[in-house]
Parts: C-alpha cells; sequence; structure tokens
C-alpha cells in the first residue's frame, strides 16, 4: 500500500497522551498512533453509517399489523435455529 506524507500539528495535552501510548508500549512512534485512530475512526463512522441505514429502513417499512408477541416470536426464530439466542422466558425450563 502506497503512502503519504502529511504534516500534523496536535496540542501539547494530545501529544502527552500520544507518547504515553507510545511508551507503554502501545505504539512505536507517532505515525503508527495516528494511522490506527485513524482506522478506528473508518470503523466507527461504518458502523454508525450502518445503523443510521438500519434505523431508515425501520422508519420507511411503515406500521407493523403484527402484536409485539408476534414480532418478537418471528425475531427470536432464526437466531434460536442457529444456536445464537438461548433466551429463558418466565416459565420456561432449559434443555
Amino acid at each position: 500500500m502506497g503512502a503519504t506524507r502529511k504534516t500534523t500539528t496536535v496540542t501539547y495535552r494530545q501529544n502527552e497522551g500520544i507518547e504515553e501510548q507510545i511508551l507503554a508500549g502501545g505504539f512505536t512512534n507517532h505515525s503508527e498512533h495516528i494511522r490506527d485512530r485513524t482506522r478506528r475512526d473508518q470503523d466507527q463512522n461504518a458502523k454508525s453509517q450502518a445503523l443510521k441505514l438500519a434505523i431508515q429502513e425501520g422508519l420507511d417499512s411503515g406500521v407493523s399489523d403484527e402484536t409485539v408477541p408476534q414480532i418478537i416470536s418471528v425475531a427470536e426464530t432464526l437466531p434460536r435455529a442457529d444456536g445464537r439466542l438461548s433466551v429463558q422466558r418466565e416459565g420456561e425450563r432449559r434443555s
């Protein structure tokens, strides 16, 4: 992967934080720290965008004619089928 050289100005407080991370062994230099934070920011932005899209999809889908228990039952069907959900409701016995 190619690289582009950048010059960045940080506050004294930010610099101290970066230096602490380097001294603690988390990073070997300032550039590594900045690249890591940039990757984390990109990942967080992608997750935030996916959540916004999912919320909008839900809003756009309109109001359901099903009852809350019906919706819960449908929502639990697939995760229970593949073992991702093991909810124990009041009165249920674990198998």
